[in-house]
């Protein structure tokens, strides 16, 4: 693989702590590491530069990766291949991005590419700050757990982002290239093993005292979500509600009861949030989502998503904008506000409204219908929908999560393609997605990286 090439990652984790080059080092992976930077165990001597080393991490995940509100994050790129999207990239550089939402995707996509070599890039760095940590001799060991569950956490997230989208995928558990560049691919349901097992770790690792007031580094809790999101995907239903409802008792967190602060940065219903490369920098999001006044050259709202939502609904009034032009009307996504000045809000990457909804999911597959109705209800109500009560079945409520999820994360973090995958229901998208395949549910290996390395093959069905 390009991304695992003999180069030494401990140096350039060095560089960008020591000089701060946060949001350039994926580019020095490029290139040879001048012979007089600082050596890698002088970062991990103090925990102020080791923090500078995870700063460096938070910034990559905030810029270029598949947590990025970004063009080539999960929000849009997830949000476009299924339909919460319509892509009006005309052709060029962004092509990949067009192919992907008109489910034309091929292994030389470009857009696949850059989602796949920059999640890599970011596992690659996680390793060295986990490797940095545990072989230092000067910090102590309490922290040397958090650093190290912090980057397991991440690692074990981007992981859990590119098995969803790859299926199979390699996973590289360490800095040596020898091993990295010939790894082969690991099976989809021996990556969810290994996930749940680094997501448990992780949860030891961390506290859940924030390290940050602003919530921007992961806490234990955070862990507990995505390890009670690896349970759902094995269906283990009872493990998944324990780890939801210990996030759901935390102290830590109250439900954001005003529609219009749902995406401040100073909410208690945030879990972890991802902070601009500079203060009062707007979010990735707002640039990316933003028209006015002409027609759209990203994104616009699907239709159908707009339609999706029932008469009164306040997230349609608060969180979509439309926009017309010449007599034709287009949906913006509005969720963040501040496109100059920017004091209150960050990108959030888990809230509890996520906690609920999957909380309530889990009680379904186990028939605790009357216990699951209130927490599908919070978000309902919030909205000022009625409250749901007595459901005729168990596929009748689950169909109402189905779309309460749709309805609540639209445009974030690819939760649209995440939740119908879980569901079984990516086929539904047949109807307003004319080319869409079965062999869809998963996108092709990049041609590069199977070029590179041939323990990669075979390439996945249909591509």
């Amino acid at each position: 693989m390009k991304l695992f090439k003999a180069i030494n990652i401990k140096k350039i984790v060095a560089v960008c702590a020591v000089l701060h080059v946060l949001v350039g080092c994926e580019n020095l992976l490029e290139v040879d590491t001048p012979s007089d930077q600082l050596d890698t165990g002088l970062v991990f001597e103090s925990v102020q530069t080791a923090n500078a080393a995870l700063a460096g991490l938070y910034a990559n995940l905030w810029d270029n990766s598949p947590l990025s509100g970004g063009t080539q994050g999960s929000g849009v790129l997830l949000g476009s291949y299924t339909d919460d999207l319509v892509c009006y990239y005309a052709s060029g550089e962004s092509s990949g991005a067009l192919d992907l939402y008109n489910n034309l995707q091929i292994a030389s996509n470009s857009a696949v590419y850059m989602y796949w070599s920059s999640a890599y890039k970011e596992v690659y760095m996680a390793n060295a700050i986990m490797e940095g940590a545990e072989n230092s001799k000067s910090l102590p060991q309490s922290e040397k757990s958090r650093i190290k569950g912090e980057a397991l956490l991440i690692r074990s997230l981007l992981f859990f982002y590119l098995q969803q989208v790859f299926g199979n995928i390699p996973m590289p558990l360490t800095t040596d290239y020898k091993v990295n560049q010939s790894l082969s691919k690991t099976s989809a349901a021996e990556v969810i093993l290994r996930l749940e097992s680094d997501f448990k770790e992780s949860a030891d690792l961390l506290s859940d005292q924030y390290r940050s007031a602003e919530r921007i580094f992961p806490n234990r809790k955070v862990s507990q979500l995505m390890l009670a999101k690896v349970y759902m995907l094995q269906g283990k239903w009872n493990e998944a509600e324990g780890a939801l409802k210990t996030i759901a008792s935390s102290p830590l967190y109250t439900f954001e009861q005003d529609i219009t602060k749902v995406f401040q940065k100073s909410g208690t219903h945030i879990l972890w949030q991802l902070k601009p490369k500079n203060n009062n920098d707007p979010t990735s999001e707002v640039q990316t989502y933003y028209f006015s006044d002409s027609a759209p050259n990203l994104y616009a709202l699907n239709n159908d998503l707009v339609s999706s939502f029932l008469p009164g609904d306040k997230r349609r009034q608060n969180w979509i904008i439309p926009v017309t032009v010449n007599q034709n009307t287009w949906y913006r996504a509005d969720k963040y506000k501040n496109r100059a000045a920017n004091p209150t809000e960050y990108s959030v990457v888990f809230r509890m409204e996520e906690v609920y909804l999957n909380l309530a999911e889990a009680l379904v597959r186990q028939n605790k219908l009357s216990e699951a109705l209130p927490y599908i209800n919070y978000t309902r109500l919030r909205a000022g929908l009625s409250a749901l009560a007595g459901m005729p079945s168990q596929q009748a409520v689950l169909d109402e999560i189905v779309s309460e999820n749709r309805r609540e994360f639209f445009c974030e973090m690819g939760h649209r393609f995440l939740d119908l995958k879980r569901f079984g229901r990516l086929a539904s998208l047949s109807p307003v997605k004319p080319n869409w395949k079965e062999y869809h549910r998963v996108w092709p290996v990049p041609q590069k990286e199977l070029l590179m390395n041939s323990n990669l093959k075979p390439q996945n069905n249909g591509y």
